[in-house]
């Protein structure tokens, strides 16, 4: 197993409390904080050793579909709240799963916004009969001590294609045309109370080597990756920023009917979590390596699935004309007795281990590039996703000095 420390986030549910903590291989606990309201998704610790949590908003009920944020902390190693702030959801509507930590201090975040059903009439989408909510991010730069602003945003409803008629204010095409937009009927018309959490994006991470953003939206069964080097007004159209194209989407992979450029035999992501680029320096760095909660082989197991990332050293990725957006090919497939329907995760790890969180069956474990169990942890625990840190990972040498008094002692 990786020699490493495992941070874990339970799930409280509605407005439950919740506990973040984290373990070295022995599951002995190094730290832990407990939360007054629940988590959204996961805790995050940076290389100062801050927690970052997308708590629940305190008007939050917790019942409802995509599960709610925007009480954001920071946390330092000793408990203390350091920052806090309650997004004002009138302005930015409802943050909701994950956030990305950025190397400026700054966060992502998923938020979801509402058109009302004219609005959706207008771009082109049929046989609605009520608003639709569909996914938006934003990035949030953390001031004084209970202070944000919003420094950048990126919206699906500004990036979408029809092929209904030139009268709507979608662009109007053939949609295997445009791979780098979504259809808006893709997903049909929803029902009597109009289309609710369309796109269900429930990870994003950040590349910084390109300076890009990867989406992995469970209700389109696709990831989708954009452009972070646009204003934000880039970002509402299709041109600038280092691709050339605003804020469309330069690569999507995993269920190309979505884009007229395959059928549903060529879809192989259904239901996904837990996206990431594997980092340097680790065994398959670059690629892409997510949680398929449905694997198409067996719908009834789950698959970690491992794929190149074709993006050039500029960070372009190639498309043929009429062809989906590769690779065809796996890179590594882990399949075994394990199932979650939702939420989950993967993430690789520095000696070529893949940590597995499996989130419906409780359970926690790593294995080695052979699919061998090299760890698993012993108590049940509701998580959506298990991280591990190496211990070099983190400025202060958490093997030293732990009450940073300067002073190696008992106290340690």
């Amino acid at each position: 197993a990786f020699d490493g420390l495992t941070l874990m986030t339970t799930i409280g549910g509605t407005q439950n409390t919740s506990s973040t903590f984290l373990i070295d291989n022995d599951e002995y606990t190094v730290n832990s904080w407990i939360h007054e309201n629940g988590i959204a998704s996961v805790a995050y610790l940076t290389q100062d050793s801050i927690l970052f949590i997308p708590g629940k908003n305190t008007g939050n009920t917790g019942g409802g579909q995509p599960p709610q944020a925007g009480l954001f902390k920071k946390i330092d190693w000793h408990g203390n709240i350091i920052w806090e702030w309650q997004m004002p959801t009138e302005d930015i509507c409802e943050p909701h799963h994950d956030i990305a930590l950025l190397p400026n201090g700054n966060f992502l975040v998923i938020c979801e916004e509402t058109k009302n059903q004219q609005a959706a009439l207008d771009a082109g989408l049929e046989g609605i009969n009520g608003s639709i909510s569909l996914d938006m991010v934003v990035e949030v730069q953390p001031i004084g001590i209970d202070d944000a602003a919003i420094v950048w945003e990126w919206h699906f409803w500004d990036h979408l294609v029809q092929n209904r008629g030139p009268q709507y204010t979608a662009t109007y095409g053939n949609i295997a045309d445009y791979p780098e937009l979504l259809d808006i009927n893709v997903t049909g018309p929803g029902d009597n109370n109009g289309i609710s959490d369309w796109n269900h994006c429930n990870k994003i991470s950040y590349n910084a080597n390109f300076d890009q953003i990867v989406l992995s939206s469970r209700f389109m069964n696709e990831i989708f990756v954009i452009d972070h080097t646009t204003t934000t007004e880039e970002a509402a159209g299709h041109t600038g920023g280092i691709q050339g194209k605003g804020g469309d989407f330069i690569y999507r992979w995993g269920n190309p009917q979505n884009y007229d450029r395959g059928t549903a035999d060529d879809q192989i992501l259904n239901a996904q979590h837990g996206v990431d680029w594997i980092p340097d320096g680790y065994p398959g760095e670059g690629n892409f390596l997510l949680y398929n909660n449905k694997h198409q082989t067996n719908p009834n197991r789950s698959a970690i699935l491992e794929f190149e990332c074709i993006a050039d050293e500029n960070g372009f990725y190639p498309i043929d004309d009429n062809e989906p957006f590769g690779p065809s090919e796996l890179v590594w497939i882990y399949q075994a007795d394990f199932f979650s329907n939702t939420q989950s995760g993967a993430y690789r790890l520095p000696n070529g281990n893949t940590i597995i969180t499996v989130t419906n069956q409780q359970d926690i474990f790593e294995v080695n590039y052979n699919g061998e169990l090299e760890w698993e942890y012993s108590q049940n625990i509701q998580c959506a996703r298990a991280l591990k840190y190496g211990y070099d990972y983190f400025n202060n040498d958490l093997n030293g000095d732990m009450n940073s008094d300067n002073v190696l002692n008992i106290l340690d």
